[in-house]
């Protein structure tokens, strides 16, 4: 079962991480995805910096395991924000979002899995 949640929570903790590198530092992609989301590119940063403090926070669960929980979990509600700004857009590319969001959804999974509820 630790290989499991060690290859998840990686596998997580790098691709979300990826996305608020890309949220902080000002890429392309999440800047047309703003724009077409209808979200100001003020956001950028405190979105990046959400991203990035779930990712470490997954990270950390290995050590503090309750933060990985909880890093899991706040991942989950910031994709189901994300999911319904799409909605409110009426954005029905759900790809990307799909994806990322199951990323999450599996490290809470194994979080729970692993350690349990707390």
């Amino acid at each position: 079962m630790f290989a499991v949640h060690l290859v998840i929570t990686l596998l997580a903790s790098a691709i979300i991480g990826g996305a608020a590198v890309a949220n902080l530092v000002g890429h392309d992609y999440p800047k047309r995805q703003a724009d077409s989301m209808g979200v100001p590119h003020s956001w950028m940063l405190p979105l990046g910096l959400l991203l990035g403090a779930g990712s470490l926070g997954l990270l950390a669960g290995f050590a503090v395991p309750v933060l990985g929980t909880l890093a899991a979990a706040g991942l989950v509600l910031y994709f189901i924000g994300a999911f319904a700004v799409h909605l409110r857009a009426r954005d029905h590319h759900f790809g990307p979002w799909a994806g990322f969001a199951s990323l999450a959804v599996a490290a809470l999974a194994v979080n729970l899995a692993y350690h349990g509820p707390w």
